[in-house]
């Protein structure tokens, strides 16, 4: 994670490393990134866990937070397990840091236009 922090810094994005669903869980009402860049495979509760808690929680508290899913399943059915279980992007492991950097930029920047149109 060290390698992608520094990538993602580099673009200023403020970045928040845990170790777990739980440590998300506790610190994202004081912490609400526009993305969340999980692993799906993690120690207690995996990834899609994470994902059902946090699209349990209201808008306030985070849960409506894009989410892109880093896993090393490859299949069509793993993507689709991915996005029903509240992740909008998917990427798959061996990790193309640039392809991060450009996803999250993606979605970043489409969250910002439709918040203009909001306004």
């Amino acid at each position: 994670m060290t390698l992608l922090t520094v990538l993602l810094t580099e673009y200023r994005a403020e970045v928040l490393v845990v170790a777990s669903a739980a440590e998300v869980l506790a610190n994202l009402e004081s912490f609400q990134p526009d993305v969340l860049v999980s692993d799906i495979e993690m120690p207690k509760a995996d990834g899609y866990v994470l994902m059902q808690q946090i699209r349990a929680l209201p808008p306030e508290k985070g849960g409506q937070i894009l989410a892109i899913a880093l896993t090393a399943y490859a299949r069509e059915e793993d993507y689709q397990q991915a996005i029903n279980n509240g992740y909008q992007r998917r990427l798959v492991k061996p990790l193309d840091p640039n392809q991060l950097v450009q996803v999250v930029m993606e979605l970043t920047c489409h969250t910002t236009s439709e918040r203009g149109r909001e306004d």
